[in-house]
């Protein structure tokens, strides 16, 4: 296949990543309200991963899995914060290109533990970073979230002007890096922009380019009319039970207007971003790729932000454009696939992009070469070792450690998960296959929750994430190594 990649010059490469932006928030996508004129163009010029998936669909797990080519269940890295081993700096992402001759640099969000390790990267701009010279120039405003937590949804307008907000910090720092790199050698720049996530506080510029009343409205399905009826296990704590899951639809109409407000602002910066890598003559050397960590159900079967595998949670976007685009005989220029594919993919998909084999670690799968293939093996997922996906083809199967509830969909008739069939006579034998591929999954990666080679007894009472069906990856921080903050 050809790449865009001379014999004698490695290509650039840039990975874009937002954080909580699920796969339906771009207009060329097929989204008629949003407004995202440089995704588009992104899009028209390279390859849509249509079918792309976070395995565990919370902020440190999946930019662990991008990192090291792991699932979060093979790094031991299933929730966010508890006691995890923290990656090995030679063998992540930035590191093996580092040391392959890349220039390497983080800006935004990285999200990793310990927060200030460098892991590979010559230089990380870190997000925290931006809070300290806020600090230092109060005159440019205080960023404050007007009462909203990170993982809240009620809608707020930017306490700062656009010109101070982090998503236009992440952007200059980016550029300045363009600007300012070494050219005798090719880079790697990670920008990675720390909203749509919560709190949902848009620049008042981007919030009137939208109405109440515009927005769609969320999905229920036979499983999820009444919020009353649904089964407990899915909905994620008790603030979201008893505040953000009782939200009406007035209300959520403006947390998707600010949502979308996020996202065309980002947008935007994007087109700053682009316009750079042009005006260097970058354009025709340098691959780009676009993605966000998870997802966010936006009231979707009474939900609100991550952590389950429904599709607005898990299903994020994945966009790539090679150098040398738009060009007819380019085999990934303006093209859908449908292949099911993963976050772990990521990390040889990128290392082949610097013409470097992934490591045996890795268990993605290069897609610059499989694009037009058929997954072979089943998609599993996992969260805090309490909720569970299998995928395989377009059916989804779900369950949780707590209560043993389970969801069974075909997402190609159902693609918005209306209709669980996991009731239906009809599909029990499907059902039954699905239990027995995750059941297997988990002995034959050290589950010692299995019950007679079956899924594990429902846990009745909540216990702590790191008791329930707990696997090799969970270390404990007297386990955990003597770590190199400088690298």
């Amino acid at each position: 296949m050809h790449m865009g990649q001379s014999d004698n010059k490695k290509n650039n490469i840039i990975l874009i990543t937002t954080d909580q932006q699920r796969f339906d928030t771009i207009a060329a996508l097929g989204n008629r309200t949003i407004l995202t004129p440089h995704l588009d163009w992104l899009s028209e010029e390279g390859t849509v991963f249509e079918r792309f998936y976070a395995d565990c669909p919370v902020c440190m797990p999946s930019r662990g899995t991008i990192m090291t080519g792991l699932q979060g269940y093979k790094s031991g890295c299933v929730g966010n914060f508890p006691d995890r081993l923290p990656m090995k700096f030679h063998d992540t992402l930035p590191g093996i290109l580092t040391r392959n001759g890349y220039q390497t640099r983080g800006v935004g969000k990285m999200h990793f533990e310990p927060a200030r390790a460098n892991y590979g990267f010559e230089h990380i701009d870190l997000a925290l970073n931006y809070y300290r010279e806020m600090r230092e120039h109060p005159e440019r405003g205080i960023p404050k979230d007007h009462g909203t937590g990170e993982n809240e949804m009620e809608p707020a307008l930017s306490s700062v002007h656009e010109s101070y907000s982090m998503t236009h910090w992440v952007t200059k720092k980016s550029i300045d890096f363009l600007e300012t790199r070494d050219p005798t050698r090719p880079f790697f720049l990670w920008t990675s922009f720390t909203k749509p996530h919560p709190p949902f506080d848009p620049c008042l510029n981007y919030w009137n380019l939208y109405e109440d009343g515009q927005m769609e409205a969320p999905v229920y399905g036979n499983w999820s009319d009444s919020l009353e009826d649904m089964d407990e296990s899915w909905l994620y704590d008790t603030y979201m039970l008893n505040h953000a899951y009782r939200m009406t639809p007035p209300q959520l109409q403006k947390v998707k207007r600010a949502y979308y407000a996020l996202i065309t602002q980002i947008d935007y910066s994007l087109g700053l971003l682009f316009a750079r890598v042009r005006e260097l003559g970058l354009l025709d050397s340098t691959w780009i790729i676009f993605t966000s960590d998870h997802g966010e159900m936006l009231g979707d079967h009474h939900m609100g932000a991550k952590f389950v595998f429904l599709e607005g949670s898990a299903h994020v976007p994945l966009l790539i454009r090679p150098p040398y685009a738009p060009f007819s005989h380019h085999s990934l220029e303006g093209k859908r696939s449908k292949r099911l594919a993963e976050m772990a993919d990521l990390f040889p998909t990128i290392l082949s992009m610097a013409g470097i084999d992934a490591p045996q670690q890795a268990e993605g799968v290069n897609l610059l070469a499989s694009a037009d293939e058929e997954r072979r093996t089943p998609f599993y997922g996992n969260v805090e070792n309490r909720l569970f996906t299998v995928m395989e083809g377009y059916e989804k199967y779900l369950w949780t450690a707590y209560g043993g509830a389970e969801l069974f969909f075909d997402l190609r008739k159902d693609p918005m998960e209306r209709e669980d069939l996991s009731k239906n006579p009809e599909y029990a034998d499907r059902l039954e296959y699905f239990r027995g591929l995750l059941a297997a999954h988990m002995l034959e990666n050290g589950a010692a929750c299995c019950v007679k080679g079956g899924l594990p007894a429902p846990v009745k009472e909540r216990q702590t994430r790191g008791e329930i069906c707990r696997w090799p990856g969970f270390h404990s921080a007297k386990e955990r190594p003597e770590v190199d903050g400088l690298h």
